[in-house]
């Protein structure tokens, strides 16, 4: 049975919870991360160098690092519905897994400190205004995006690129902001709402 270390509450790893759901693999958690279960012990850093959750144990074969895990996942386990092999869909889902990564992701880092996890070395004013109007500007980035495809975030059905978007929807709007009108993320929240998965790992009030 695949085995998953890593805290529920990390947004890293309910993308792994998440994919598991959507694909129905059994799995096994375990806690790691602050909180929890150093990851700084020998023992994880075996398994991770880097120090980080998630890392999943697929019998004997040992991977970290979120997305690649999501892919992965995917890959081995019958998913092509969320992640074509026809390179110019795939590479379509990939641009956004890795936009979410590189843009979205690093957009959110200073609010995210400042509000939510109440940091006191993010706490300048400027820094946190900054902060937030680049999050909010990639939010409309993805705004367009919905609106363009009338769906899901690359195309009219559900990818696996909606996992990592998804979780960063919903810490958009766990996050205590003033949140622009943004109505194709809206109705992109309730969509992703019908389907259990989210439900279970993506909508859960865990910013």
């Amino acid at each position: 049975m695949l085995r998953i270390l890593g805290k529920a509450s990390s947004i890293n790893v309910r993308k792994v919870l998440w994919t598991c759901a959507e694909l129905h693999i059994p799995f096994t958690r375990e806690d790691w991360g602050s909180g929890f279960r150093s990851t700084n012990t020998p023992q994880f850093l075996a398994l991770n160098p880097c120090a980080m959750v998630p890392v999943i144990e697929d019998g004997d074969f040992i991977l970290w690092e979120s997305n690649s895990i999501i892919r992965y996942l995917v890959s081995r386990y019958g998913g092509a519905q969320l992640y074509p092999s026809e390179p110019m869909a795939r590479a379509r889902v990939d641009q956004w897994i890795d936009w979410q990564a590189s843009e979205l992701n690093r957009s959110w880092s200073y609010p995210l400190m400042s509000l939510v996890r109440k940091s006191p070395d993010y706490q300048d004013s400027a820094a946190l205004a900054t902060g937030i109007e680049h999050w909010s500007k990639n939010m409309q980035i993805l705004d367009r995006q919905l609106q363009s495809t009338g769906a899901y975030v690359s195309g009219e059905v559900f990818s696996l690129a909606d996992i990592p978007i998804g979780l960063s929807v919903n810490r958009w709007f766990e996050t205590p902001l003033a949140h622009p009108h943004l109505p194709a993320v809206s109705a992109y929240y309730d969509r992703l709402n019908q389907r259990n998965g989210y439900r279970l790992y993506g909508r859960n009030g865990t910013p």
